[in-house]
């Protein structure tokens, strides 16, 4: 499944869908090496798209490369976590402030309408359809702001960091703390509150951070 939601458009866009889902899922786990003969098979393509996808996300972040041994995937670092979620948080404050004041009837209505996904997908815990509507929740946000350099960085930054939100949605408890946050972050829209916005934005972020640095290596 493409970004969008529809079929890739090409076998490497297909490659690097199917690689994402295997981090995310857990299927290639932090340290694994990956098979570029065992993914071409599993997923019916000839090697160069799998080559091309490993460096589209070795370019993320996602996976590392080690010469005369191959792909791995990347091991999780909160000190990593923390950098990028710093990064973000100015790069989403900026792009809300300026989207809000444009928010109309329909961008509400589509906030809902992926706050109200992630929340079944939570209840049913199907972990990979939840991060697909949260990243559909927040990009609802800031793909309004209409400023294309900001918006190219943080889906970056999103992407780097997806196996991380995984790890933090698979746990129950944070699964019905995100679906809290949602509604507050959704509050302070219907409110047109930037500022308000920016804070529930920030502890969203600051929860999971917190959540995973009991979990995650600091080296």
């Amino acid at each position: 499944m493409s970004a969008a939601g529809g079929p890739p458009a090409t076998t490497q866009q297909h490659a690097v869908a199917w690689l994402r889902h295997a981090i995310v899922t857990g299927a290639l786990r932090p340290g694994d090496r990956i098979g570029q003969d065992d993914v071409a098979e599993r997923i019916g393509v000839s090697l160069i798209p799998v080559r091309e996808a490993l460096r589209v996300l070795e370019g993320e972040g996602q996976v590392t490369y080690v010469a005369r041994r191959g792909y791995f995937v990347a091991e999780l670092r909160i000190a990593d976590l923390r950098e990028i979620y710093g990064l973000r948080e100015q790069l989403e404050r900026r792009a809300v402030l300026h989207a809000l004041p444009g928010f109309d009837a329909i961008t509400v209505a589509r906030l809902e309408e992926a706050a109200a996904a992630c929340e079944a997908a939570a209840a049913s815990g199907d972990v990979a359809r939840e991060l697909e509507h949260n990243r559909r929740f927040h990009f609802t946000l800031i793909d309004a702001a209409d400023q294309p350099h900001t918006i190219r960085v943080l889906r970056g930054l999103w992407d780097a960091t997806e196996a991380y939100r995984a790890l933090y949605y698979n746990l129950p408890e944070e699964r019905q703390a995100a679906d809290d946050a949602h509604r507050r972050i959704l509050a302070a829209v219907r409110a047109r509150d930037g500022e308000r916005l920016v804070a529930e934005l920030d502890a969203h972020r600051a929860r999971a951070l917190a959540t995973l640095a009991r979990i995650l290596p600091d080296d």
